[in-house]
């Protein structure tokens, strides 16, 4: 009689970096563009353990239960579409190819969607450069040099980069960090879209979401240098910037801009969509809200990053909203 070993026992969660690796992958196979070699790479990486196997059968469920969403937003949602097309005018989006929607969806007018991933569930194109990465929920402090250090919050990515001054600096491809210059440390630069924010011992957060960059100085001092003009920021100051236009100067609220270092999410009658935008990138997956007359209902309120899906229960009771679970992490709220 033969006997088969026991199957090994995997764990309730896989690690993210397999995930991501997976998810390439599933990217890879369907944008009809996978050489004969990159094929049995992937059997290689798929066949290496269990785990391996795993994350790829999730990733491929993902994609399955995903993708039909995915195109619809780019063929009803105008900015998704112009963002999608201009992602694909630029040079590095030929060069990789493989983080786009190919093969049946090519043919839908969707080919390459995936390159700036609009429901945060993939790495965005530009990511795939960073030096440093985190993933959803995750926070990560890094020890710069002796003077300087830096905090990356949830799905952030940077590169490290010297300016033409060869002032020292990173590149913050997407999300948020914050800088802490000890006092005497002469420049630290963050490249952030069309803009440069310089600090001078300073104490300052940058954020960059969705083609939005937000700059606050909590101590110190933080020059900004961007086209359409240059803002000099003092301690409790904020500007904001896209690519071709920046604000005035406004008071900033260090209670808000810092609560996610203190493990927390702070709102002061913001819009509910805005609330939701927010939480959607702590947590794995994406909450929908399909009722549009709520977007714009406001929420003063203070959530813990490790209990947000009683934030979300909360809301729940508060607007009278139905939930839905679908795969993926997806919340359905109607």
């Amino acid at each position: 009689m033969t006997t088969h070993p026991p199957p090994p026992t995997l764990p309730e969660t896989l690690p993210e970096t397999l995930r991501e690796d997976a998810r390439a992958w599933v990217r890879k196979l369907h944008s009809g563009a996978a050489t004969q070699w990159e094929a049995q790479a992937f059997r290689r990486w798929r066949d290496a353990s269990p785990l391996h196997q795993a994350a790829f059968i999730e990733a491929r469920q993902q994609w399955r239960v995903l993708q039909p969403a995915l195109n619809r937003l780019v063929r009803t949602d105008a900015e998704a579409a112009n963002l999608h097309r201009e992602t694909l005018r630029k040079p590095e989006a030929g060069r990789r190819a493989f983080l786009g929607v190919a093969g049946a969806a090519a043919a839908a007018g969707v080919a390459g969607m995936a390159v700036y991933s609009p429901l945060g569930l993939w790495p965005a194109a530009n990511e795939w450069r960073a030096d440093w990465r985190t993933a959803a929920g995750e926070q990560r402090a890094i020890t710069w040099s002796d003077q300087i250090g830096v905090t990356l919050n949830t799905r952030t990515s940077i590169r490290r980069v010297a300016s033409d001054d060869q002032a020292e600096g990173l590149e913050l491809l997407n999300g948020e960090a914050a800088i802490e210059m000890l006092p005497g440390t002469r420049h630290f630069s963050v490249v952030a879209g069309a803009g440069r924010s310089i600090g001078e011992s300073a104490r300052f957060e940058i954020s960059r979401l969705e083609g939005r960059v937000c700059v606050t100085c909590l101590a110190g001092r933080v020059r900004i240098e961007h086209p359409a003009g240059d803002r000099l920021l003092l301690a409790r100051q904020q500007a904001v910037y896209r690519d071709h236009s920046i604000s005035g100067i406004a008071a900033a609220d260090p209670e808000v801009a810092s609560a996610w270092r203190r493990g927390e999410l702070v709102f002061k009658q913001a819009p509910l969509s805005v609330v939701l935008d927010e939480i959607n990138r702590y947590r794995p997956g994406r909450v929908v809200l399909m009722v549009d007359s709520l977007r714009g209902k406001t929420v003063t309120a203070t959530f813990k990053l490790d209990r947000l899906d009683l934030a979300l229960l909360q809301m729940q009771r508060s607007f009278g909203l139905n939930a839905r679970s679908l795969p993926a992490g997806v919340l359905v709220l109607s």
